[in-house]
This record gives C-alpha cells, structure tokens and sequence, in this order.
C-alpha cells in the first residue's frame, strides 16, 4: 500500500505541470500521512483545478463518517466492484501530486526498513486517485480522497508487494476525463510502471512518526540491499477520528 508520501511542488509549477486552472496555497511537506488534508486535482464542468481533500476516502452516502472504515488506498482489482469505489471510478477520478512516496520492507527478524520511492529522473509524480464529497447533516461538505494501488513491478517487489498507481502522459489527461473516458477505459490506465522508471533509497525510521516532518527524512540513511517482503496477512481497517 501507499501510506505515506511527500510533496514539495511550488504551487505555480502544480499549476503548470497539471494544466489547472488555479494554485493553492501549499508549503513543502515531506511526510503526509493519512487524514491529513493534501492537494489534489481533478475537473468538474470541463474545469481542471485543484483543491485541498482529506486523505481516507468517505462516499456521499456514509451517515456517520466515525463509523466507517479509513480508506486511503483502493485496489485496482477491485475497484470498479467496491460500492465505496464503483461511484467515484466513474465520476470522480483525481491525480495527487507528489514528489516521492513511502513503503516500508519487512526483514526477516520482522523489523520494517522504510524505503523513499522517486520518478528515476526526480520529476513529480501523478499518483491516480478517486475523490468524493461527504456530506453532513448540518450541510458542511468535506473533499475526500484515496489513492489507487496495483501489483508492484519486479523492481518495487523486494520492497513490498503493491505500489500507486502512478499516471504519465496522455494517461493523466484521460484519467482527469471523467466524460470521455468511462469506467472500464480508465481502469485500464492505471497500471505499474516499467521496471527502472523508478528508483530507491533506505531512508530514517524517524519517517514512521508522522510528526515528523522535514527535508532530512528523504535523504538516504545507508546502502541497505532489498530483500524479498516477507508477505503478512491483512489486518483490520483502521477508523477515522477526524470528524
């Protein structure tokens, strides 16, 4: 899964790469963590602009938020068949903008060495996304969005079994094309990337803590070698706490 990632975009180079029509107000973070509030885009009305979103998924249709599952990732095998997802995938497709994401390797003495995760020649990352607006019963709105995870390529496997789905090119543009691309075309688009159009580098546990939050958390720690993750078993959702 993705569970952690940065973003140190300038908001004038968001707007530029991603063709928005606007810029938020957004200051270099380095480790996001989820149901923290991050940038996303997405279009409505042939708009393509870009919003602040909580990070953990919510439908339209959930009564209570506290109440329900924390989603932060949706897996792209399942996607299209999640009614927490199936809506979303046909209307409310997103990119998140990042400059490198988070995983963490399971050794064999069971400790999890944290890895931070980059386009191979350092350019932004548009990871693939689904949003939705919950809405309360006092009629306060809240964007919300998860990213998509697919299999991990043979490269990203020795660290851990999924990655984000990461959107380049003409991909981006039909992704965000939520009424000329349907649901079936966009599910299509979200797959792992080629092996080497990444690379990697064991970073400090200190990233474990989301509190933390600095330049010095991406930098490499040591020459630690990937080995193969050793495969655990799904635990239980987590529940959302900020509402």
């Amino acid at each position: 899964m993705c569970g952690r990632y940065a973003s140190t975009l300038p908001p004038e180079m968001m707007q530029e790469l991603f063709k928005t029509l606007n810029s938020i107000e957004m200051i270099p973070r380095f480790n996001i963590a989820p149901t923290q509030p991050v940038a996303a885009i997405w279009e409505e009305s042939k708009r393509r602009e870009a919003h602040f979103a909580r990070w953990g998924l919510v439908p339209r249709w959930v009564k209570d938020p506290r109440e329900f599952p924390l989603l932060i990732n949706a897996r792209v095998e399942t996607m299209a068949e999640k009614p927490a997802f199936r809506d979303a995938l046909k209307h409310g497709r997103c990119i998140i903008p990042a400059s490198g994401y988070y995983e963490w390797r399971t050794n064999p003495d069971k400790s999890k060495q944290p890895f931070y995760i980059t386009h191979e020649d350092g350019r932004p990352m548009a990871l693939a996304g689904l949003y939705a607006t919950w809405s309360g019963p006092e009629g306060e709105e809240v964007d919300t969005v998860a990213t998509i995870t697919v299999p991990a390529n043979g490269q990203l496997s020795a660290i851990h079994d999924r990655m984000p789905a990461i959107l380049e090119g003409d991909a981006i543009e039909q992704w965000l094309d939520v009424r000329g691309t349907d649901a079936k075309s966009a599910y299509q688009l979200a797959l792992p990337l080629a092996v080497g159009a990444l690379k990697f580098h064991p970073v400090s546990s200190r990233v474990n803590s989301a509190r933390m939050d600095d330049p010095g958390l991406i930098e490499p720690v040591s020459d630690v070698r990937p080995e193969p993750v050793i495969k655990k078993k799904a635990g239980g959702s987590a529940q959302m706490d900020l509402f």
